[in-house]
């Protein structure tokens, strides 16, 4: 079987953060005199698209919101953000014949500084943040560029829409996870190559490919 590259978003599949990040949109809201979003809908609407994109489309300026960041963010306490931790042997047995890397709309300090304290962050080759790229599509040519991998043989594992409609534009296969922010009928809109309800069902996509 041929050595795959396995890109996984970080916020609702490796993580449990959603109530974390609708808090934090509300003091973003606060601090730049602007209301992100009004509902949980409002929020999950942000990911229907690439979520930097979205907020340009508010109008919302993203110099003003990095600013505020530095503001609000010393103010939470990141240790409330807890990762699924069924999926931590998932991740072991991928690791063992391909290369994993994290692909994320966060930042890859955040990032580092959540996972830093599981053994699943070794897992990780290396984390594309929003420190890195914005564009996902930008982030996932680059990755396979890096690794010298084809299409046929990267995939990218999320748990929102607009990341699969950015996956799907770099031509990967794209897996849907159902214990992340999006619900699987508004996953499933998007026609993903494959929905996952569980992450030990992961495991199949190990499964040998007549094309390897």
């Amino acid at each position: 079987m041929a050595e795959k590259l396995l890109l996984f978003d970080f916020d609702g599949v490796i993580v449990d953060s959603i109530a974390f990040y609708e808090e934090l949109t509300r003091l973003y809201s606060e601090e730049i005199g602007f209301t992100i979003a009004e509902t949980r809908e409002d929020f999950l609407s942000l990911y229907d698209d690439n979520f930097y994109l979205s907020l340009r489309k508010q109008g919302i300026d993203l110099d003003a919101l990095g600013k505020a960041s530095k503001v609000v963010a010393p103010k939470l306490d990141y240790d409330k953000i807890r990762p699924f931790e069924e999926l931590f042997p998932v991740l072991e047995a991928f690791s063992r014949d391909n290369v994993l890397l994290i692909v994320s709309s966060n930042s890859g300090t955040t990032i580092e500084r959540i996972l830093s304290k599981y053994e699943c962050y070794r897992c990780f080759r290396d984390i594309l943040g929003a420190d890195f790229m914005v564009s996902k599509v930008d982030k996932i040519a680059h990755a396979m560029k890096e690794w010298e991998k084809d299409t046929a043989h990267t995939y990218f594992i999320t748990d929102t829409t607009g990341d699969i409609r950015e996956a799907q534009e770099a031509g990967v296969v794209t897996v849907a996870v159902t214990w992340g922010w999006h619900s699987r009928e508004r996953l499933e809109r998007t026609a993903p190559d494959h929905i996952i309800e569980r992450p030990a069902e992961l495991l199949r996509l190990l499964e040998p490919d007549v094309s390897d």
